[in-house]
């Protein structure tokens, strides 16, 4: 089996044709602010990858998953970028519906019947913020909430139907909980404004999506619970592994494309090309270990810590295979295209996303102690 072959193959049996769909546009035209890739995620039934077949979605499990975002990455690294926040989210509500006789289960339909894709709203990419941290405060308006706030960015704001936000809700004695707000994007009071302007991502559609005053009815507001030691509960806990294990996956399918060029290429020794496609490899069958245990129902405290040692000791291999795969490409391949270029820009936006490696080194250290997982 060829490097990438077991990503493709899982890709091709739920999704078929998306890659080869993806494959005829040129990367660069996938990449830019605008670009078809999203809509061609949509069109093959993607929005209903992870929901569960009992309401009419493809049942993905974690490991499917990881495996066919990395085989995006390697195809477009916007549209897995992007599309993760979807997953990530619609992740989070099969967590819910199962313990839960609300309305879940209408907006799971919704996503694997009409193709609906879910944005977050959640404090991910502000610096110094923790991903609970709320983006959006509500104000009690008869039966209903008025949330307003922004998210800056807020990748699938363009394609969005659906936005999930953190917001800070008051109670009655003048404090503030944590609520999650589920809000229609055709909702009267939202608006998206530019605000991304790299190169880089830019097909994720990772501008601002701007509420003022949106009424939000109080069947979607959610409020998970934070445990007098600081842990979380069980809902975000399997939300947050969600969204390391596919972060994960998403920049070492870029990471994949850099290796597996080098390898079609045959250029540089061979012990250096082999331990370029090693370190990726090892990588991915790291991450889908560790997917394959939340399959297994490894959803706690210990399981996150697990997911995010994955992520960190995937970024150290990412970035050490990205450097060597430019360098055995060469000068030539650098400057005559700009794909290498941009995939290797592209593979640094891991250290991007929430935690960040050093705002939550204590916290590690602490977990490598025995203690339990402590995230802000």
């Amino acid at each position: 089996m060829s490097f990438l072959d077991l990503e493709r193959e899982t890709c091709e049996a739920l999704l078929p044709g998306l890659l080869k769909r993806l494959g005829e546009v040129p990367l660069m035209e996938l990449e830019r602010s605008g670009g078809p890739g999203i809509g061609l995620f949509r069109g093959a039934g993607g929005a209903g990858l992870l929901v569960p077949k009992s309401h009419q979605g493809l049942g993905a499990t974690a490991v499917q998953a990881v495996r066919i975002t990395r085989a995006l990455a390697a195809c477009s690294p916007s549209v897995a970028v992007g599309t993760t926040m979807h997953q990530f989210s619609v992740a989070s509500l099969v967590a819910l519906a199962r313990s839960s006789t609300g309305f879940e289960w209408m907006l799971l339909e919704a996503a694997a019947v009409d193709g609906r894709l879910v944005a977050s709203g959640f404090a991910e990419g502000s610096p110094g913020r923790g991903i609970l941290t709320p983006t959006m405060t509500a104000r009690r308006d008869g039966e209903s909430w008025r949330v307003s706030g922004a998210k800056r960015p807020c990748s699938l704001s363009r394609s969005m139907d659906l936005l999930t936000a953190s917001v800070a809700v008051p109670t009655d004695d003048g404090s503030t909980r944590l609520g999650v707000a589920l809000i229609p994007a055709e909702s009267p009071g939202i608006r998206v404004e530019p605000f991304w302007s790299s190169w880089v991502l830019a097909g994720a559609e990772s501008d601002a999506v701007i509420l003022d005053d949106v009424e939000v009815h109080p069947d979607l507001l959610v409020y998970p619970e934070i445990g007098l030691d600081g842990q979380l509960d069980d809902l975000q806990t399997i939300g947050f592994i969600w969204f390391e294990l596919l972060v994960t996956a998403c920049y070492l399918g870029v990471a994949a494309a850099l290796v597996e060029r080098v390898l079609k290429s045959g250029r540089g020794p061979a012990t250096e090309r082999a331990a370029l496609a090693t370190a990726i490899e090892g990588a991915a069958l790291m991450l889908d270990g560790t997917a394959r245990n939340l399959d297994d129902g490894d959803g706690g405290n210990d399981a996150l810590g697990r997911a995010l040692v994955v992520r960190f000791a995937a970024a150290d291999a990412i970035a050490g295979a990205v450097r060597g795969a430019v360098e055995l490409l060469g000068g030539m391949a650098f400057v005559t295209s700009p794909e290498v270029a941009y995939l290797a820009a592209a593979s640094h936006a891991i250290a991007f996303h929430p935690p960040s490696r050093a705002s939550v080194a204590a916290e590690m250290a602490d977990w490598f102690g025995g203690r339990p997982l402590v995230l802000s």
